[in-house]
């Protein structure tokens, strides 16, 4: 993958790989830190005059720790509803915001007001997560496409795909589902943002598809009537990375087709997702694992993995049961290698 100077395409440092020698923070790890995009850095330097007080000699910027002070202001401000021109005037005069005594109105003790109700619903709670998640979650939420884009691909390079997946895209995932769940059914439009471009990171990301190698392919499909594709999308590209040959036949697969699939690739083996308890079916897996291909005397059969909560509580002999991606992906390329 590119570098984020790459990405950005116009000769500035912003991966912090590259920077001009020197003391300082580069732009990218200023970015980083605050949990946005280094576009969003250089535009607050440019619109508002809060880069840094001293810089190298060419474009490169240097970030000392009173320049990054201003700029943590100028996030803690505009999170709180302030327009970006005051809240960077602020910043750079390090005066305190002013705010009106609160106004008494008549609620009951314990219940809040339509205006609480809706700034309390602005954000996402996220806990301890990484600062990666909120500046992810901040972009789904203004629907900001490029920025979105631009967290993710540097989340996946700084941490790798499957530690990016695990710590920074599922917990801002759940985030979003909370959310919905919670509100509701509004911010429908900001999970299926995310997860589109969470997809769209993982195929710019993923290197080309690995050729087959007789008895070491594996088969990913959803169980009939389930279409969450994300976390096999995910699963294809880490086995990918690895050179794993994977044959990815996506959401709700029929029965039938599913079992010709597996009858046509011979597979070493099948990872069946599946979301919720209703899709899950254990007779399919065992089905499936119980399939065997090849000549008398040689004939064999796929490890078959029941992936996804759906398949909570129902394990069984012959079936293993993952408990996340870094397992999933362990167990497959064992499989392929045994």
């Amino acid at each position: 993958m590119g570098s984020m100077s790459a990405l950005a395409g116009n000769g500035e440092d912003l991966s912090g790989e590259d920077g001009p020698p020197g003391g300082g923070l580069t732009t990218g790890e200023v970015a980083r830190r605050l949990g946005v995009a280094p576009t969003t850095v250089r535009t607050w330097d440019r619109r508002y005059g809060l880069g840094p007080d001293a810089r190298t000699g060419g474009r490169h910027r240097r970030w000392a720790p009173g320049d990054v002070a201003r700029l943590e202001r100028m996030c803690a401000l505009t999170a709180t509803g302030m327009a970006p021109a005051e809240a960077a005037r602020m910043a750079r005069s390090d005066e305190p915001p002013i705010t009106a005594p609160p106004r008494r109105t008549a609620v009951e003790p314990g219940r809040s007001t339509a205006r609480d109700r809706s700034r309390a619903g602005s954000g996402l709670h996220l806990g301890d997560a990484r600062q990666e998640c909120r500046g992810i979650a901040r972009a789904a939420l203004r629907l900001d496409a490029a920025t979105l884009d631009e967290l993710l691909l540097a989340a996946i390079s700084e941490h790798g795909l499957v530690a990016a997946w695990t710590e920074v895209i599922v917990p801002t995932l759940q985030a979003v589902g909370r959310k919905w769940e919670t509100s509701g059914e509004k911010y429908v439009e900001v999970e299926h943002f995310l997860s589109w471009h969470v997809s769209g990171a993982l195929r710019r990301t993923t290197p080309n598809t690995v050729a087959d190698r007789p008895g070491a392919t594996t088969v990913l499909a959803c169980v009939p009537g389930e279409n969450h594709t994300l976390p096999l999308e995910v699963l294809s590209a880490a086995l990918t990375e690895r050179g794993v040959p994977v044959r990815m036949f996506g959401g709700a697969l029929p029965v039938e087709s599913l079992v010709a699939a597996v009858r046509r690739t011979g597979p070493a083996a099948v990872g069946l997702w599946a979301q919720s308890r209703g899709t899950a079916s254990r007779p399919l897996a065992q089905h499936v694992a119980a399939m065997r291909w090849g000549v008398r005397g040689a004939r064999r059969g796929p490890v078959v993995l029941t992936l996804g909560p759906g398949w909570a509580g129902q394990t069984a002999a012959g079936l293993a049961r993952p408990s996340g991606l870094a397992e999933a992906v362990a167990t497959l390329e064992s499989s392929v290698s045994s």
